[in-house]
């Protein structure tokens, strides 16, 4: 998870390209193990109000911890239905 201030000169989908493109090839050079890394064709991106940066900012460093008890699938899959979100289950984790 990732949290940043986003230029209006630069789009959503132009900043997770270049973040995947960019993480990827630095992945793939540690170890020839990891040669066949990619990410997943998708993602998911959204707005934190000013005064909810905080808290976000706290949720991300501690966001390992917390999947201990609770998996990633599940909390996205939450916050999905209580912010009246739409998905497709076959698309979200493809």
């Amino acid at each position: 998870m990732l949290c940043f201030a986003l230029s209006r000169n630069y789009s959503i989908a132009t900043v997770v390209k270049e973040i995947k493109r960019t993480s990827s090839s630095w992945i793939k050079g540690i170890s020839p193990r990891q040669a066949k890394f990619h990410w997943q064709g998708g993602y998911g991106a959204f707005s934190v109000s000013q005064s909810h940066l905080n808290q976000v900012i706290n949720y991300i460093e501690r966001q390992e911890q917390h999947h201990r008890r609770v998996s990633f699938q599940d909390e996205y899959r939450a916050f999905l239905k209580k912010y009246g979100i739409e998905y497709d289950e076959r698309y979200v984790w493809a």
